[in-house]
């Protein structure tokens, strides 16, 4: 191993356990939104604050879109177990990739929205969603700030991916 590549590896710890922390901050955030909605809101209900845009209160026992939400009940523990092994591959990734800041914000904004979906599933059975985009009789489905981490971190990730293929393309 040459020496540039052992002063990454020493950098990493720090940076690897800071960006545990910020995944700790963006659950707990995702947290405090969900109780706060779930406590002001009854089911269903909406409070409007914009032609387009409501906090609402609903419940999703599938994953995005409310996909497999109307099965009979093995999603709660497919979609628990899944959460907790792609945290533990991000984890891994984070360990080895920690002084990668685009790569490592990417995979802690996953690791948050992934693990605060998974506390919903183990306390309540179902993710709690509380924000609605509509216009007219057309609904985006309802998210959570969970789902927010996961989307930015996913396009972040691919941004990542294509900066990184744009930096082999041009030194070949």
């Amino acid at each position: 191993m040459n020496q540039g590549k052992q002063a990454s590896n020493r950098l990493s710890a720090p940076d690897f356990w800071r960006w545990v922390a910020l995944a700790v901050l963006l659950i707990g955030l995702d947290q405090v939104t969900k109780y706060h909605f779930n406590t002001v809101l009854q089911y269903g209900q909406r409070m409007n604050l914009l032609p387009f845009f409501d906090f609402t209160l609903l419940y999703n026992e599938g994953a995005a879109f409310s996909f497999l939400a109307g099965a009979d009940g093995w999603q709660r523990w497919f979609f628990t177990v899944l959460g907790f092994v792609a945290s533990a591959l991000i984890l891994f990734l984070l360990r080895r990739h920690a002084a990668q800041r685009r790569f490592s914000l990417a995979l802690t904004l996953i690791l948050g929205g992934a693990l605060g979906n998974v506390i919903d599933r183990l306390q309540h059975g179902h993710v709690v969603d509380f924000l609605l985009f509509y216009w007219n009789n057309a609904y985006f489905p309802a998210f959570n700030f969970a789902d927010i981490c996961i989307t930015v971190g996913a396009i972040l990730l691919l941004w990542d991916e294509l900066a990184r293929a744009r930096r082999v393309r041009a030194g070949s």
